[in-house]
């Protein structure tokens, strides 16, 4: 599955509407800006899987016993 077919099925998603944002106009200053921003929401993305795979993991560990 390509951007554009994921993209499509949530036209007004904030990600959606980032991902199709006109970089042209940004300033070099501004698109790093834009990159420590995103990074920052990767890894807060991050936490928050390994969060909730460590949760599964400890539910599961629960019940099996």
């Amino acid at each position: 599955m390509d951007m554009d077919e994921l993209f499509a099925k949530r036209p007004q998603d904030p990600l959606t509407l980032l991902v199709k944002q006109d970089l042209d106009p940004l300033s070099v200053n501004e698109l790093k800006d834009r990159v420590a921003i995103l990074e920052a929401e990767i890894a807060r993305v991050n936490r928050k899987i390994e969060g909730s795979v460590n949760f599964r993991a400890s539910a599961e560990g629960l019940f099996k016993r």
